[in-house]
């Protein structure tokens, strides 16, 4: 049986009930929404609807039809951004960010947006009153991860809400890693525009996410960057102006959108604030077990009440590589090792080219499961020299994504 501790790239195990709403989906509805008038159609329509209510229920917005599906956090932070800014635009943004963030702003830097970058701290946390000065008479957006995917440092959200506020600046957050684990309020943090996932902290399958958009703000304020059939306004051959329709062309993953409405549905039920006590504690007993094992370097702030359950660490003289290996192949330990898609983020803690091993702890975790990965990160920290050599002896698993990977090898 395997310890997961790989929550921050996909939460697992799922709630029993995800599974059960897909295959009742699919046993039983499998039509699609908003293309016919047929009660199968009716019936996948009304669970988009209830997907749209659990999110904002979860974020508190008041107008359901401003949450926008897509395929995941970084689909909507595409639609955040290049539905916002305009050529002569200025944005800012952290030195902690995903690349989800950095490569959207990048593309658009060179179609004339000017970008600036908030240093963080070493620790990865960034300091409010230092937006302030990055503020221009042109600056139209400010976008920011709400925790970090490498050391689980979170932004002040409700600081830098309250900012942006003032200067008229739209604010918005990159929630892959807290959404359904930290308390997302718009109207109390004053967001305006929220990107998610549904197959991390919701606890949704993969290929679900998209954009909550503030009740503030109009069809007129944010562009849609793809076009085509909706269902709706079909006489026109152009792009209909209403939410949602205008974000939402193409067959939704409506399958998918039923076990994200169980997942959203399972933390409205157990109470986001018993899940992030939970996820504290894990990360508390993390935090104080790595610090005692000599040998490992933690990154980060340490501290479990400004932090996710995710955690990055080296030990000296191993590389990243073997130790994730070696937790794989000998303790049935599932870690993510390397720059995680945030080489900005690694630059910031000072671990790049080298990157780390991340260790991202879940719901679904146990006190003993935790107890058993320190044991096995102590054991390799104190037999480095035969742990790297127990490493090289392990075949490495060639990439999925080589020619012919996927064929069935013949007898």
């Amino acid at each position: 049986m395997v310890i997961y501790l790989d929550n921050a790239a996909t939460s697992w195990p799922k709630p029993k009930q995800m599974l059960e709403a897909m295959i009742n989906f699919t046993n039983n509805v499998g039509a699609n929404p908003g293309r016919s008038g047929h009660r199968l159609s009716v019936e996948a329509g009304r669970i988009v609807c209830d997907a749209r209510d659990n999110i904002a229920k979860l974020f508190n917005i008041e107008d359901p039809m401003h949450v926008v599906f897509g395929l995941n956090a970084t689909d909507g932070l595409n639609l955040a951004i290049r539905g916002t800014l305009r050529k002569g635009d200025h944005v800012i943004t952290s030195s902690m960010e995903h690349n989800s963030v950095m490569r959207p702003l990048r593309d658009l830097e060179k179609e004339g947006v000017e970008i600036t970058v908030v240093q963080c701290s070493k620790e990865g946390f960034l300091a409010p009153e230092d937006v302030i000065p990055a503020i221009k008479k042109n600056t139209k957006l400010i976008v920011m991860n709400h925790g970090s995917n490498v050391v689980g440092s979170l932004l002040p959200l409700r600081e830098v809400g309250k900012i942006a506020r003032e200067h008229h600046i739209r604010f918005a957050i990159d929630a892959a890693q807290t959404a359904g684990v930290i308390p997302i309020d718009f109207k109390k943090d004053n967001v305006d525009l929220v990107a998610f996932t549904g197959h991390k902290g919701l606890l949704g399958p993969q290929g679900t996410g998209g954009l909550a958009i503030t009740d503030l703000m109009t069809e007129k304020d944010l562009r849609h960057i793809r076009s085509g059939g909706t269902g709706s306004k079909s006489e026109f051959e152009v792009q209909p102006e209403f939410f949602p329709d205008k974000y939402e062309s193409g067959t939704m993953n409506t399958v998918g959108l039923a076990g994200l409405v169980a997942g959203v549905q399972f933390i409205l039920d157990e109470g986001i604030d018993k899940i992030h006590a939970r996820e504290m504690r894990h990360t508390k007993r993390f935090i104080k077990g790595l610090q005692d094992i000599p040998d490992v370097i933690l990154y980060g702030g340490k501290d479990e009440t400004r932090q996710t359950a995710t955690m990055s660490i080296n030990i000296k003289d191993m590389s990243q590589s073997d130790i994730g290996l070696i937790l794989d192949e000998e303790y049935d330990i599932m870690v993510r090792v390397g720059l995680h898609c945030a080489p900005l983020a690694h630059r910031t803690i000072g671990t790049l080219p080298r990157g780390t091993v991340r260790l991202a702890a879940g719901y679904f975790t146990t006190d003993k499961e935790v107890e058993v990965a320190l044991g096995a990160i102590k054991e390799i920290a104190d037999n480095k020299g035969s742990a790297k050599a127990k490493a090289k002896a392990i075949p490495r698993n060639e990439s999925i994504c080589k020619p012919g990977a996927g064929k069935m090898a013949k007898k």
